[in-house]
């Protein structure tokens, strides 16, 4: 039976602060709960004043204190523009204030300019060439598998659950490498997708954390009464895909009904393709588009994704959802 999660960007919208922001994505964290979502991501994004998770290990702290079960996690670290030994202290706290309930989603892209990384202290791109044998590290740092002259404490024996997240094929080859469950990012970056989980699966080796492949998917998931409604509170999420792609990044904007219709036909292209993973009406179209979706992937989990200008439109939004996929599952 497919399982469903919930990633959050933790958008600060057009007149609203980063403290609102923070306040939206808790009370979401306790909708998911209340729902019987998997668990809740909060992704890893720096220098963007439209999002408010690049502290992200604090944001799962307050999110974990206002929750009781839910699993709590990144969606993922961007492990170049940390060392290990860091995460690994992080997440060992986590898991010490929250036992048995923190995932560690790890991500190899930084997205940062020459400016981030010199405020950051890193070379990323040399980085990045490391991420194989930082990931190994890290986890060395909390299972104890390889003796290391250093013991990150808290961290080591904590019981954080690994995953491998990707846009490319390169994500699924190293977690199939490594045995570790893999998350494609199908939300922003469809193309490989197919290919990817193909591949992940094929190559899957067993490890001690994971006996046989575990797949995730992330789509964009906007639901409504009516399809209208929904194309147009997804309208939001689509004017910060069009502003990013545009060099021009910024807050959360206001919805506009028919937005599509507005852009030039680059721009429409653009969010069709982006748009390949999503679903967007009503509760019986969010079902449909769903159900689709699985049966293309064969999915383990779907983990729900969507930025709203109202936080309370991305609430109702899950809730519709997760009826939906209810009948999915069944």
């Amino acid at each position: 039976m497919t399982e469903f999660s919930v990633l959050d960007l933790v958008p600060v919208r057009e007149g609203g602060s980063v403290g609102e922001a923070l306040q939206a994505s808790t009370s979401l964290g306790r909708k998911a709960e209340e729902l019987g979502c998997k668990r809740f991501w909060v992704a890893e994004h720096h220098a963007m004043e439209g999002i408010a998770g690049g502290a992200t290990s604090v944001v799962l702290a307050h999110i974990g204190n206002a929750t009781r079960h839910i699993r709590i996690g990144s969606g993922g670290i961007m492990l170049p523009n940390h060392t290990p030994f860091q995460i690994a202290e992080q997440f060992g706290t986590l898991d010490a204030l929250f036992p048995g309930r923190i995932d560690l989603g790890l991500g190899r892209a930084p997205g940062a300019g020459p400016e981030l990384q010199r405020a950051l202290r890193k070379n990323l791109q040399q980085a990045s060439e490391y991420f194989p044998q930082d990931v190994v590290e890290l986890r060395a740092l909390l299972t104890g598998d390889v003796e290391l002259p250093v013991k990150a404490t808290p961290g080591l024996g904590a019981s954080v659950e690994f995953w491998m997240l990707g846009s490319s094929l390169f994500g699924a080859q190293l977690a199939a490498r490594l045995g570790m469950p893999y998350a494609f990012a199908a939300h922003f970056a469809p193309d490989h997708l197919d290919e990817a989980l193909d591949l992940y699966r094929r190559n899957f080796q067993p490890s001690d954390a994971l006996s046989e492949p575990r797949v995730m998917v992330a789509m964009n998931v906007f639901a409504a009464d009516t399809d209208e409604e929904a194309r147009t509170i997804a309208s939001s999420q689509q004017q910060a895909f069009v502003a990013l792609r545009s060099g021009n990044p910024g807050k959360l904007q206001p919805p506009i009904a028919d937005y599509p219709s507005t852009l030039p036909a680059p721009h429409r292209a653009m969010l069709d393709h982006v748009g390949q993973a999503s679903a967007v009406g009503s509760r019986t179209t969010v079902r449909d588009e769903i159900e689709r979706f699985i049966k293309r992937t064969a999915a383990d989990e779907i983990i729900l994704c969507g930025s709203t200008y109202d936080p309370a439109e991305r609430e109702t939004s899950l809730e519709i959802t997760i009826e939906a996929c209810a009948a999915v599952a069944a």
